[in-house]
């Protein structure tokens, strides 16, 4: 398999590092509200977890919302907060156009899909999403195969490559339908989505005598500004 540089003038460009910051504020943005609804949960003399999903059940359509910030005790947030962070802050990284359109789908999609064929139970936890998140990010970089996705690619399979037993059928406690929910949409939207987000590659000296390259200002694109990038 042929891999393609990005441009080091892009990737390390300010506008690179500023979205870099930015993706990691809006994933402790994520974060803190999943925190603080759990936090909630235990300060009040109410179980949120009765508002999780119900597969099949009309008053289980509202855990479609609320599931994802449901979870039913310390070890399972905790489970669930380091992936979320590390994959929310890949894919709104590397990918931004596409974590605009992926994400709403990831979220509402992989609670949507369990509610129609999952175990009738209460169904609560972030699991759905971060499976989606990290089955999004893993394939969108073998896809799009340039260094630096695939490079992201490599380091969530490292990390979490294990999880994908979790899509299996399992005993009680665990909810592998969304899990199941969550890879299949994030596979999907990153096949849907491949187009998108493609870093320019790097340029190389004997690339530049293809008359293609030269632009209508009478320079070539390998010597164009990189304004769009600051």
């Amino acid at each position: 398999m042929q891999l393609h540089v990005p441009d080091p003038d892009y990737t390390g460009s300010p506008r690179a590092i500023r979205s870099f910051w930015l993706a990691i504020r809006l994933m402790i943005v994520a974060l803190l509200a999943i925190w603080l609804v759990f936090i909630l949960d235990v300060l009040i003399p109410f179980d949120l977890a009765q508002f999780g999903l119900r597969p099949r059940e009309t008053v289980g359509l509202l855990g479609i919302v609320t599931t994802p910030f449901l979870h039913g005790n310390l070890n399972h947030l905790l489970s669930n907060s380091l992936p979320l962070f590390i994959g929310g802050v890949a894919m709104l990284f590397l990918y931004p156009t596409a974590a605009l359109r992926a994400l709403p789908m990831i979220f509402l999609g992989s609670s949507s899909l369990a509610w129609l064929f999952a175990r009738p139970s209460v169904h609560i936890g972030a699991s759905g999403l971060v499976y989606g998140i990290l089955a999004f990010v893993f394939i969108s970089g073998i896809l799009r195969r340039d260094l630096r996705s695939v490079g992201v690619s490599m380091m969530i399979w490292l990390l979490y490559g294990s999880m994908i037993w979790g899509v299996l059928p399992s005993g009680q406690g665990t909810s592998w339908e969304l899990h199941l929910s969550g890879a299949v949409i994030g596979l999907v939207m990153a096949i849907l989505l491949k187009p998108l987000d493609r870093p320019p590659l790097k340029r190389y000296d004997w690339e530049n005598d293809d008359e293609d390259d030269i632009g209508p200002d009478g320079r070539r694109s390998s010597d164009q500004p990189w304004r769009e990038w600051q």
